[in-house]
């Protein structure tokens, strides 16, 4: 059997696959809805059990605990791992019905609410329509050793925090949610902002009362409403738990905090060889998996095995803060998840928020998976110490007020690959009212950043050996690559952003530069440049920013001496996933300087090939690129009017 080579790292060597095909010696049987469920039965499909945790008591290893179609209102507490990787215990949706664990609970019990003002400093909105809000109190007997109204979400570590430099009003916010017919409503800090906005809620100080109010004003008994009660959905309480697979799961609604601790929606607990596939997460509070040590204040035994996980075919959809987070985990194997909507809580500076947040991430693969409507966070933050990682086949879209797409922070000793991704609309992390608005031409003459304005699709800081190649980077709101030194981290956990590698990648339409290097020692060949700004290939340092044009680039530095410049029109769909490529009327697609430092430039509808980089031996699709030459960029055609799908979960 030929081997997969998109699994292959960068060092040459092949991702680690430790699954096997399972055989388990015993079922057991949860089904919520059947009429004889009880907790004290057996557990055979006659006789299931009631709750998941009933089976998770005595699962042993061989053991698969089938869930049948249904409302399950508890955390799984698993009591024991497997014991191999032939010998798992599964917890997985039977015959693929509809399994949802839900950390909530439905109420019913609503009082109009009393007593309190919708004046402020004893001032009312003139002609206000009178709103219609209401109250739960709080059961004590649903909320045993966790209150999420109770608790904050920033309650642990905090003192990194940079009070000076973000809103802090998320961050003190209560963790509990409140949803209605599965919509969330939105917290509010102070009661009488519920007669300002509708589709809110607000919690009084002791944490035993919450007022909401719904959209239109409606009656809460002409609706679903549910209250978070639980912290996670699926999370031994014991750590270090390994060998579990989690299968077909919906886990809903989880109150977990911010991170640290990276508590999440389901949680491996600091345990290792997990599967979690097919599963999905909609709405968690603060994280929706996580895998690792989960906090950097517990005791690490650096000999203990940490990761290994594989993480498949997830939907992780609408996360407060990091979607999945992994501490000290290697060996990982993410693949053909969607990851959509993280960041709402906009938490940014708690520094752990990202579509995919790890540290010390080392022999990894996360391919084919779709980031989108990541909002003030990264997709993918790379934190700290990052070794011989291969990032390929990805989507990166339609970051909302997101600094960077990839975030690669601290890592000095091996090659990071980025291939044959694509990278489309990185908004940049600032307010457009904010951007200085400079009459005429005075702005010209200013090569430095603001401050305000960024937007990247890769950013190394204090990283060195950074690959990206045969990506596709459209539409960044600064630039495709950018890099620095942060002096203070060079002792013992940074770089000095040096040897990045930026090969055979198209750059479009990005609004200040394609690249933005650090110095000069770093190498650029091989890229076509689209619809691009002028200046737009830079060196930062020493000062001043030096603003280059394919030129220059080629005369004074010898960087892409097989380098291109083009004009094409490109749009994708990032609700289909589709891109449409098409050439400009009444021009040649491609133009051309025949060798650096002359001024002829030629014009021609056809991409010139480029020498293939040996470590990148596939395309997007991954399928095998065996010629010594191809064409920039993801793809093996290029042309007008084509119409790509890509969606990297198709091609499995």
């Amino acid at each position: 059997m030929e081997k997969d080579l998109t699994l292959r790292l960068p060092n040459g060597e092949f991702f680690e696959i430790w699954e096997k095909e399972q055989v388990y010696d015993r079922e057991l049987h949860v089904d919520c809805n059947h009429p004889d469920a009880s907790d004290d039965n057996d557990g055979t499909i006659d006789r299931p059990f009631k709750t998941i945790n009933a089976a998770a008591a005595i699962a042993t290893p061989g053991t698969r605990v089938l869930i049948h179609g249904g409302v399950y209102r508890e955390c799984v507490r698993p009591a024991r791992g497997g014991d191999g990787p032939d010998r798992m215990i599964s917890y997985e949706a039977y015959n693929n019905e509809e399994v949802i664990i839900k950390a909530s609970i439905e109420v019913s019990n609503f009082i109009k609410s009393e007593g309190w003002s919708l004046r402020r400093f004893g001032v009312t909105a003139e002609g206000q329509k009178e709103p219609n809000i209401w109250a739960v109190k709080l059961n004590p007997d649903d909320f045993r050793g966790y209150n999420p109204f109770c608790a904050v979400n920033i309650l642990h570590d905090r003192l990194y925090l940079e009070y000076d430099k973000t809103d802090m009003t998320p961050y003190l916010l209560r963790r509990g949610m409140v949803f209605c017919d599965g919509k969330p409503l939105r917290q509010v800090s102070l009661y009488y902002e519920l007669g300002e906005q509708p589709g809110t809620y607000w919690v009084e100080a002791n944490g035993q009362t919450v007022h909401f109010r719904l959209w239109n004003d409606d009656d809460p008994a002409d609706h679903y409403i549910e209250l978070t009660c639980r912290e996670q959905c699926f999370a031994p309480e014991v750590p270090f738990l390994s060998y579990i697979k989690v299968k077909g799961l919906t886990c809903a609604h989880a109150a977990t905090g911010a991170p640290v601790p990276q508590r999440g929606s389901i949680s491996c607990y600091r345990g290792h060889h997990w599967i979690i596939e097919d599963c999905t997460i909609d709405w968690s509070n603060g994280v929706g998996i996580d895998i690792g040590n989960e906090c950097w204040h517990h005791t690490f035994d650096f000999n203990r095995i940490l990761g290994y996980d594989i993480i498949r075919r997830c939907k992780i959809l609408n996360v407060g803060v990091c979607g999945i987070a992994g501490m000290f985990a290697s060996n990982l194997l993410i693949e053909d998840n969607l990851i959509e909507g993280t960041g709402w809580q906009k938490m940014e500076l708690s520094w752990e928020a990202g579509g995919i947040k790890v540290h010390n991430c080392k022999n990894s693969i996360i391919r084919r998976n779709i980031f989108t409507k990541t909002i003030r966070a990264d997709h993918l933050w790379m934190d700290v110490g990052n070794e011989n990682n291969r990032i390929t086949q990805n989507l990166f879209l339609d970051g909302i007020e997101q600094r960077e797409a990839i975030f690669i922070e601290c890592s000095r000793d091996d090659v990071n690959l980025i291939d044959n991704n694509i990278f489309w609309n990185v908004e940049g992390r600032f307010n457009e009212n904010d951007v200085p608005k400079e009459p005429g031409s005075s702005g010209w003459y200013k090569m430095e950043e603001t401050g305000i304005v960024n937007g990247y699709a890769v950013y190394g800081e204090g990283t060195d050996r950074i690959h990206m190649v045969n990506n596709f980077i459209g539409k960044c709101r600064s630039a495709g690559y950018f890099a620095k030194t942060v002096a203070f981290r060079i002792a013992g956990r940074g770089g000095t952003s040096r040897e990045a590698r930026i090969w055979n990648n198209i750059f479009y339409d990005c609004k200040e530069a394609a690249i933005k290097m650090p110095t000069k020692h770093n190498q650029a060949e091989g890229n076509l440049y689209l619809n691009m700004p002028g200046g737009y290939l830079r060196i930062l340092y020493p000062a001043p920013t030096e603003c280059h044009d394919l030129r220059s680039w080629q005369e004074f530095y010898g960087f892409d001496m097989t380098g291109q410049e083009g004009m094409l029109d490109i749009s994708v769909d990032t609700d289909n996933f589709t891109m449409t490529i098409r050439k400009p009327k009444g021009m040649p697609m491609f133009f051309r300087r025949p060798f650096a430092g002359q001024n002829l430039i030629t014009g021609t509808d056809e991409i010139k090939k480029v020498k293939a980089i040996p470590s990148v031996p596939t395309d997007f699709y991954g399928n095998p690129v065996e010629d010594e030459m191809r064409l920039p960029g993801p793809f093996t055609e290029l042309k007008e009017e084509l119409v790509i799908n890509i969606d990297p979960r198709k091609l499995v």
